[in-house]
């Protein structure tokens, strides 16, 4: 409960003022450890590719489902854009109603199709099924429609948070898993018969795959790419995004609450007076992929978020047709804004140029307090 606190608006430097909530304060580690991640064994990773195989003789299908009122940006958009560069599956960006899908903590979109069009024109239901991080774990609808998914035979893949979604839905029961390092003792707690395997980007389980935090859709979508079309291509995909390695290797040990940790983000809101609205400026065929990561993370440095602007109310197609809702017209839009050289570059430079930026305007410690809530390794 005590980390709950820490996210409401104000209350965490009550409750720092508590004795019990200062006891809790002073358990924490003083620092997370700068472990490195060990190789994951070859066999592991060849039969994780092997359950992550589509059926033969046909093209995949993917949905990546939503909900309407608040879901996780760059779960939601990363996904989908690594796969539709990729061009090895049907890709297919779902909402639970009609409408725009409100993204947290940045931007909003239109889906492509709502869960009941999509069962309208795919009676066989989807071949694989990516759930993000939600605000809620239990929406009637989603959960109603990933049983119906799987059921039907598809491969759900829980990435970040999402993991809690794809576990309140029953899926999770009696498997291995992971999730990201902030939701872990919750899941866990609500699911104990859940194996939780630490060290691990993504573990596969049968037909569930679950990641941990939000960078981790990354490797995961490279992964599952590789499944579906081989390691060639999946290179080639890596090399666009500016990627690497991609494999499951992970230091989960470097990801915990501290006391730093807790002391940046309440220093942070404490300078409520300094917040900043950062303006993007939307244009056609931006990278939805760069575009979610660089606004995700100056979003998350509780002393600034990203608005999106344009010249029309008009949503604005991204490099793979995405509607992308403005917040503002020009005339309106921050005075602060980012170049357009903040997205342009490929998606991991993005955000590594993102995060230094971060960390000349707000000091490193905020730099690092972003990096942890996306849980992305970094030097």
């Amino acid at each position: 409960m005590n980390k709950r606190l820490l996210f409401r608006a104000g209350t965490a430097i009550v409750a720092l003022l508590g004795a019990a909530a200062t006891a809790w304060f002073l358990s924490l580690p003083p620092t997370a450890d700068a472990a490195t991640p060990q190789s994951v064994p070859a066999a592991e990773r060849t039969a994780a590719l092997g359950a992550l195989k589509p059926v033969e003789g046909r093209r995949p299908l993917i949905a990546v489902i939503g909900i309407n009122d608040a879901t996780e940006i760059t779960d939601y958009l990363m996904t989908y854009g690594i796969l539709r560069r990729a061009n090895v599956a049907d890709v297919v960006l779902l909402s639970t109603q009609p409408g725009p899908v409100k993204l947290f903590p940045a931007l909003k979109v239109e889906a492509q199709a709502t869960i009941a069009q999509f069962d309208r024109q795919h009676i066989a239901g989807a071949d694989y099924v990516i759930v993000p991080q939600m605000s809620r774990a239990d929406d009637p609808a989603v959960m109603k429609w990933l049983n119906a998914q799987s059921a039907k035979g598809a491969k759900i893949i829980g990435v970040c948070a999402g993991a809690r979604i794809v576990a309140a839905a029953g899926l999770l029961d009696g498997k291995q898993a992971t999730t990201h390092w902030y939701y872990l003792d919750e899941m866990l707690g609500n699911h104990p018969s859940i194996r939780y395997i630490p060290d691990r980007r993504l573990v596969v389980d049968g037909g569930v795959t679950t990641t941990t935090g939000i960078t981790a859709s990354m490797p995961m979508m490279l992964t599952l790419i590789e499944a579906i079309a081989g390691q060639e291509k999946a290179t080639a995909v890596a090399r666009d995004l500016g990627v690497a390695t991609w494999d499951a290797r992970h230091a989960s040990s470097a990801f915990r609450l501290t006391r730093p940790f807790v002391l940046a983000v309440v220093g942070n809101r404490a300078r409520f007076w300094k917040h900043e609205q950062l303006g993007i400026r939307l244009r056609p065929g931006m990278d939805e992929v760069s575009l979610a990561l660089v606004a995700d993370a100056w979003s998350r440095t509780y002393r600034s978020n990203a608005l999106t602007f344009a010249d029309s109310a008009a949503a604005v197609p991204s490099k793979n047709g995405i509607g992308i809702i403005p917040d503002r017209l020009a005339a309106d839009a921050p005075n602060q804004r980012l170049p357009h050289s903040a997205v342009d570059r490929p998606p991991a430079l993005a955000l590594d140029q993102a995060l230094g930026q971060i960390g000349a305007r707000y000091g490193r410690q905020t730099e690092r307090l972003v990096a942890m809530q996306l849980e992305y390794p970094r030097p």
